[in-house]
């Protein structure tokens, strides 16, 4: 797996210039690797990061002087910023592949949830397929794209990983238990144990500048699941989609919703894996850390 575009390694390059100056050891080493951890997730959140910048802009100010509605701006401009990431060799074109998977794959569960009432997009659209406004499939591929990114960007390596079809079938169980509960028993208990069972010998090696550091992958779920309820609730607050109860004032998403972002990772990461598959740590990097 390359690690870099043919731009990222430029910068890399420019980066390493200044960074071998620094010191490696001691707390001045700790936070020149902080520094860089800092840096390559913010470079990894790039797509998403924009589109929750669009997001908070257009609560303040509507594109509709341009003739667009707000959803279709953000439909168009998600677009373009996918284009400009190809162009400009800031994302592979794997990565984009995995991005337009998504896509799909959170728009066809977008279009069952707001047909269900789970939740509601209070605004009108153009670019829409039912009561979902094309830009919101753009949201699931940002968690994709950032996946895939910090995959590569921080070199991510592991031990212990469980058989890559128990994986896609664990990821297929919870993608149907997202329908099905609203039918039959919901089962999200024995997901979160089957993740559990799957997952808790797995360590992820991650390299960030001079060093690898180590983290259990299920620690790793639930940290980038985390980061999504968090911007969720920036969502949520922007109107850009509303939950019940969320109509007349706006209140924090429930903290339960962090176990269905749980799951919903580990769809992503399996299908990340499908383009980046877990690459075993070698004899090398065991020495590194």
């Amino acid at each position: 797996m390359k690690r870099f575009t043919s731009l990222e390694a430029r910068i890399d390059h420019a980066a390493r210039q200044v960074l071998d100056r620094l010191p490696a050891h001691g707390i001045s080493g700790a936070l020149v690797e902080f520094l860089v951890f800092g840096l390559k997730q913010a470079w990894a959140c790039l797509f998403g990061g924009a589109m929750l910048f669009l997001i908070i802009a257009t609560k303040y100010l509507s594109p509709e002087p341009l003739g667009l509605a707000r959803y279709d701006f953000l439909f168009l401009a998600a677009l373009a910023i996918q284009l400009a990431m190809l162009a400009f060799r800031l994302e592979t074109l794997s990565e984009a592949k995995v991005i337009l998977i998504f896509h799909v794959v959170g728009t066809v569960m977008e279009i069952f949830k707001t047909s269900a009432g789970s939740w509601i997009y209070p605004e009108e659209a153009f670019f829409r397929i039912g009561g979902v406004p094309l830009f919101s499939g753009f949201m699931y591929a940002a968690v994709g794209s950032y996946i895939a990114r910090i995959t590569r960007i921080f070199d991510m390596r592991y031990t212990r990983y469980p058989p890559l079809w128990a994986t896609i079938l664990l990821a297929a169980a919870i993608y149907i238990n997202f329908f099905a509960h609203h039918f039959v028993v919901d089962v999200r208990y024995v997901l979160f144990a089957a993740t559990f069972v799957l997952f808790l010998r797995t360590t992820v090696h991650y390299r960030v500048f001079r060093f690898r550091h180590r983290m259990p992958l299920l620690v790793g779920f639930l940290l980038v699941a985390l980061f999504i309820w968090f911007a969720e609730n920036i969502g949520t607050w922007s109107r850009a989609w509303l939950y019940p109860g969320q109509g007349d004032e706006w209140t924090p998403v429930s903290i339960h919703k962090l176990g269905a972002w749980y799951l919903l990772m580990i769809i992503s990461f399996v299908l990340v894996t499908l383009v980046h598959r877990p690459q075993p740590l070698d004899g090398a990097d065991k020495t590194a850390e």
